[in-house]
C-alpha cells in the first residue's frame, strides 16, 4: 500500500496502464469509474480536481478495487450499481449485468406501446432494468417483471423503490407459472418482453470477461441456446392480448432461428431488429386477433 499522497490524474493513469495490461477495452473509463466509487464523486468532478491529491485510505480502497478489477471481476458488481436507460441501477451477483445491447429491445418496445395505457409483462427481471426503463417511458401502463430467484425479485423491488417508478411490480414465476390467476381472469398483456438465457453450454463467451462472473443459470439454455427461446415463443401466447407483441431478444446469430420459432406459433409480422453493432439482437411478432 503506498504511503504518500499522489495525484488523482496519476493514480487513473498508473491505474488505466494496469488495466490495459490485462486486455481490457475500457481500461481508463474502468479506472474512472471505481475511482468516482470510492471518492463518491462523478466524471465531471474528476477531470475537474484531477490535480488533487488522493488520502491514503482512498488509495487502498481503489488500488483494492483495482486488484479486484485486474482479476477479471466486472466494474457493476464491484461498484454494486450499473446505468441503464439512464437510470442508476444497484446490482448483485446473483443477476445478469444490464447491458447497452438490451436497450435495443426497450426502443422496440416503446415503439409498440404507443397507447396511453397498456398492461406488459418483463419475463426474467433480473435486476429490474428493462421493466423500470419502460415504466418510467410509459407511467400510464402498469408493468409486472418476473423472475424465478427471490433475490432478483427483492433487488428489482428495491431499484424501483430507489428510482421512485410506482408502476411496476414484480413477482416471484418460473417464466409463466405464477400467471395462472392473471390468465384466468382475462387480464392479458399487450406487451410481453424478455431477455432470457440464450447461450450454448459450450459458448465461448462463457469463458471472456465479466461473463465469466455472471450467474450461468441467466445465461445458458438448452437445445444450443434455444430452448428458453422457443418455450417463451409458445407460452406467451396464452398470455397476450389480441395484437399484443412478444419481444424477445437473442444471440447475434441467433435472428433466423427465433424468426422461425415464432412463426411456427403462429404469431403475424414477424421481424429481427439490430443492435448498434449491426447484429441483429431482438426478434418480434404480433398475436392475431385484434
Amino acid at each position: 500500500m503506498r504511503e504518500e499522497r499522489v495525484r488523482l490524474d496519476t493514480l487513473l493513469r498508473e491505474a488505466a496502464a494496469r488495466l490495459v495490461a490485462t486486455g481490457s477495452p475500457s481500461a481508463r473509463l474502468d479506472a474512472e469509474v471505481l475511482l468516482c466509487h470510492v471518492l463518491g464523486v462523478d466524471r465531471t468532478w474528476l477531470y475537474t480536481w484531477g490535480d488533487r491529491e488522493a488520502e491514503t485510505a482512498a488509495i487502498a480502497r481503489f488500488e483494492a478495487l483495482l486488484a479486484r478489477r485486474e482479476a477479471g471481476e466486472p466494474v457493476a458488481y464491484l461498484t454494486g450499481e450499473r446505468e441503464f436507460w439512464g437510470l442508476s441501477l444497484a446490482t448483485e451477483p446473483s443477476t445478469l449485468i444490464p447491458r447497452p445491447d438490451t436497450e435495443t429491445l426497450v426502443e422496440a418496445a416503446l415503439e409498440r406501446a404507443v397507447a396511453s395505457s397498456g398492461r406488459l409483462l418483463d419475463l426474467g427481471s433480473g435486476t429490474g432494468a428493462i421493466a423500470l426503463a419502460l415504466a418510467s417511458e410509459r407511467p400510464g401502463w402498469a408493468v409486472l417483471g418476473v423472475d424465478l430467484r427471490l433475490e432478483a425479485v427483492a433487488l428489482a423491488e428495491r431499484n424501483a423503490a430507489r428510482l421512485g417508478i410506482a408502476n411496476v411490480a414484480f413477482r416471484q414465476s418460473d417464466w409463466f407459472a405464477a400467471l395462472g390467476e392473471e390468465k384466468k381472469a382475462g387480464r392479458r398483456f399487450d406487451l410481453i418482453v424478455s431477455n432470457p438465457p440464450y447461450l450454448a453450454d459450450d459458448d465461448p463467451h462463457l469463458v471472456r470477461g465479466d461473463v465469466r462472473f455472471e450467474p450461468r443459470r441467466a445465461l445458458v439454455a438448452g437445445e444450443g441456446g434455444l430452448a428458453d427461446l422457443r418455450h417463451l415463443a409458445r407460452g406467451a401466447r396464452d398470455h397476450l392480448a389480441p395484437g399484443g407483441w412478444l419481444l424477445l431478444e437473442h444471440g447475434a446469430q441467433q435472428g433466423a432461428a427465433v424468426r422461425e420459432a415464432l412463426a411456427d406459433a403462429g404469431y403475424e409480422a414477424v421481424v429481427s431488429r439490430c443492435d448498434l453493432a449491426g447484429h441483429e439482437r431482438v426478434s418480434l411478432g404480433c398475436w392475431p386477433g385484434r
